[in-house]
């Protein structure tokens, strides 16, 4: 079924934010952490740090009325910066592979900052920095 959550970009402290979010909402995450360590390393991405790995890389927090916060850190080693554009990004996940090409064909018009709908291990992903400076990630099934 199709969603949509919130993804919020931390440098570091994304485990720190997301334990505070718990405490404030009151409700549990939904499913285990994972870490930048428990994936494969990207194809000629620098080998992390011990403090990279532990870092993480996907998680989820319900909040309110079903909505979900998910999160993960920016990694310094890989050239991330945090800014505001790049901070918080609504995910879209769709039902079909042609949902997610024409949501990001009209989404990605006059956008910046994109990276092209790829088959990704998760699904066939992209993101785009619209032209009103907000930033979108498309999630839709594998092939």
């Amino acid at each position: 079924m199709a969603s949509v959550a919130t993804y919020l970009n931390f440098m570091g402290n994304t485990e720190e934010a997301f334990t505070f979010y718990k405490e404030v909402f009151g409700t549990e995450f939904q499913g285990p952490f994972m870490r930048m360590g428990d994936g494969p390393a990207a194809p000629g991405a620098p080998a992390l740090t011990e403090a990279e790995q532990r870092m993480i890389m996907h998680i989820e927090l319900p909040i309110l009325g079903g909505h979900v916060l998910m999160g993960t850190d920016m990694l310094e080693s890989m050239g991330h910066q945090l800014r505001v554009g790049n901070n918080t990004t609504l995910s879209l996940m769709t039902d079909t592979r042609e949902e997610t090409e024409r949501l990001y064909g009209l989404l990605s018009q006059g956008a910046t900052d994109c990276a092209p709908l790829s088959d990704m291990p998760w699904g066939y992903w992209g993101v785009c920095l619209d032209r009103f400076s907000i930033r979108w990630m498309f999630n839709g099934p594998a092939a």
